[in-house]
């Protein structure tokens, strides 16, 4: 039999009371916001009577496009959450100054710099690059689907449980105080011994199997799955860039998983694989971090590009300037990508020759990117440009991107980045590209795509209010660092002695309520245009009047994508299909078989919270009861999954004979 501490540390492992950061006021006030606010969508669903139709029409779907929006509205859930630590960062910088401490307690504000980092790069930048490609890919191609619809939910749901996770270190428990690629020796058990660390491996963990499977998802659907006569250099560039991107995923993520793993095994086994004893090496971690870490950039970074070349084809109102040299970038920059991690650490002393190595490459794959920044320019050129949000967003891109990459090959020059390396001018680098790249490209597709998807488009006057916030904030907010990083001033300090430094983070902290007021905007635009949206409702089903397959089907495209698989011709497929005379079909059909919904990917999302709580924590029964029961229901899944499909009374599509008329021009 157990005594009362024996049956207490089983039951609990090492939770206890304390674990609870009651102490703390600014995650008090914030819990009971979050409480608040979960209480009172709770009610709404309720009032309304939400609920059967939020599980069997969304949470349960294995349609991709509703899969895709929903990683979008995980994406601007988590943007709120890891904002707020941007703004609780720069509030403390501006005002720790003249022996004030500021209001963030050292400990508080280490672990905001480093949630603010993950969040950002794993639960909002990847959703929204995720799902953008899980909506926009399988229309773009023809498909019906992606090619393994339940692997798409599944996909979904473990990274959203990775998002709950993180987000359950704020009210039990800490995060991690390690920066946000946890770097050993700050990492092991013995400089980290709290469970902030366990939170962010079991975040990354389960997260990571669900963009790896997605990964391999949509590399499937893509090679597999596209329309008749839709070659590889047919196809549109945003499903070229998707397609580089999820092989890129396939190649790195396993990476990440297995250094998490090693990271795991040091913490719990007492293994030495990054320690700095008994033959462990903690530069292997940071090689196998930035060996993941480098890719990822590109992996947010080139769907972004994909956006900006349709939307600059249909604004312009021509044919992309350079296809056939927009690929052949792609392709060149997924690779070059793989070879340029090590410029990252340029200051661990490996020698004048790797270091040369490593910058070489780094310079050469802005020379891709600069193409495609040509490209883009010879399509405005001359072109009957329309200037509808898409465009806002592609316009500030252009003139931002440039900057950062700029500043991107100044610090692929080994000595400059022995005088900058880990400076403010890192972050104000680094920032440089992801917000005016992946965020502003992200933007410019929700605002792009957003017809296709609900049939309206978004409210013009709050869609610029929500760009012009975020363009101005972003140049009040990081232009500052690149003078702070200038004069030497190191990242995550939580105060400073020098007062003259402090104007300048004021300025900082100005920029970031100014973006702060850009996203209150975006989400001002999203309710204005729910609550308008008949006005907004465009009948044509082509607002942007675009030139790639998914503008061919109605807005909301139906659950089956396409009437009949459409035959391509041209890269321009839609443009092409109207020149055939397309003309969509109104009889001839047979019945469309569709696969049913299933709550299975759900279940294991939350077995696998549940899984990670017991393995930060250390409750073993939790973690093994739990660890068998994801087992169990996955193989009972695939046994049991029985391969049934519903045919809804319109769900149709034509004859092979009277497609090869439509397509033909016949009909």
């Amino acid at each position: 039999m157990f005594s009362n501490p024996d049956l207490m540390k089983f039951v609990f492992g090492r939770l206890t009371l304390d674990a609870i950061p009651y102490h703390e006021p600014i995650l008090v006030m914030t819990f009971i916001g979050v409480a608040i606010g979960g209480l009172a969508v709770l009610g709404l669903l309720t009032y309304f009577r939400l609920w059967g139709s939020l599980w069997n029409e969304w949470i349960t779907s294995i349609d991709h496009k509703k899969i895709g929006i929903m990683y979008i509205v995980l994406a601007v859930i988590m943007l709120l959450r890891g904002f707020s630590d941007a703004i609780l960062m720069r509030l403390q910088q501006a005002v720790a100054f003249n022996g004030n401490a500021g209001y963030l307690p050292p400990h508080h504000y280490d672990q905001i710099f480093t949630a603010h980092g993950v969040i950002m790069i794993f639960f909002v930048a990847m959703p929204l690059v995720t799902g953008l490609m899980n909506f926009v890919v399988p229309l773009q191609i023809g498909a019906r689907d992606v090619s393994f619809p339940f692997l798409n939910n599944f996909s979904f749901w473990m990274t959203t449980a990775g998002a709950i996770i993180v987000m359950i270190s704020l009210f039990v428990g800490e995060f991690a105080r390690t920066g946000w690629l946890a770097y050993p020796p700050l990492s092991d058990a013995a400089y980290s011994p709290g469970v902030g660390v366990d939170y962010y491996i079991w975040g990354l963990q389960i997260a990571g199997i669900g963009t790896l499977l997605s990964g391999i998802n949509l590399i499937a659907t893509i090679v597999k799955m596209r329309a008749p006569g839709m070659t590889m250099m047919r196809m549109p560039v945003f499903t070229w860039t998707a397609l580089c991107t999820n092989v890129l995923i396939v190649a790195s993520f396993p990476v990440l998983t297995a250094v998490l793993a090693l990271l795991s095994l040091d913490r719990y086994a007492g293994t030495n694989f990054f320690t700095n004893d008994l033959g462990g090496n903690p530069m292997m971690y940071i090689n196998l971090i930035w060996i993941w870490g480098h890719p990822e950039v590109y992996i947010l970074i080139l769907p972004a590009f994909g956006v900006f070349s349709e939307v600059v084809a249909t604004f312009s109102g021509k044919r992309l300037f350079g296809y056939a040299s927009m690929v052949y970038a792609t392709v060149v920059i997924t690779i070059l990508s793989y070879l340029v991690w090590l410029h990252h650490f340029f200051t661990m002393g490996s020698g004048a020759s790797v270091n040369a190595f490593f910058g070489i490459t780094t310079m050469i794959i802005s020379i891709p990117t600069g193409a495609k920044m040509f490209n883009w320019l010879f399509t405005m050129y001359h072109g009957r440009i329309r200037y509808e949000l898409p465009m806002y967003w592609t316009i500030g891109f252009m003139i931002t991107f440039v900057i950062g990459g700029m500043t991107g090959v100044m610090l692929a020059v080994p000595p400059a980045d022995f005088v900058l390396h880990n400076s403010l001018f890192l972050i104000a680098h680094f920032h440089n590209v992801i917000i005016g790249g992946v965020l502003f490209g992200m933007f410019a597709g929700i605002n792009y795509w957003f017809p296709k998807a609900f049939g309206f488009k978004l409210d013009a006057f709050w869609g610029k209010m929500s760009f012009w916030f975020w363009q101005i904030g972003f140049w009040f907010a990081f232009m500052p660092l690149y003078i702070l990083g200038l004069m030497g001033i190191t990242r995550r300090v939580n105060h400073f002695d020098d007062p003259s430094l402090q104007i300048w983070f004021v300025i900082a902290a100005f920029g970031a309520v100014l973006i702060a007021i850009g996203i209150a905007c975006f989400l001002i635009q999203l309710v204005v245009s729910f609550v308008r949206r008949e006005e907004l409702r465009d009948v044509t089903g082509d607002p942007w009047n675009g030139r790639t397959l998914e503008w061919s089907t109605s807005s909301p495209p139906p659950a089956y994508n396409f009437a009949f698989t459409p035959i391509i011709y041209d890269h321009d497929s839609w443009w092409d299909m109207k020149k055939r005379g397309y003309k969509r079909p109104t009889e001839g059909f047979i019945p469309i078989h569709m696969p049913k919904n299933t709550g299975t990917g759900f279940i294991l999302g939350v077995l696998a919270i549940a899984f990670s709580f017991g393995m930060i924590w250390y409750m073993w029964w939790l973690a093994a009861v739990t660890f068998v029961a994801m087992i169990a229901i996955a193989i009972g899944h695939t046994f049991n999954y029985k391969r049934d499909f519903y045919i809804p009374k319109e769900e149709v599509i034509t004859t092979e004979a009277e497609r090869t008329k439509l397509l033909a021009g016949q009909v």
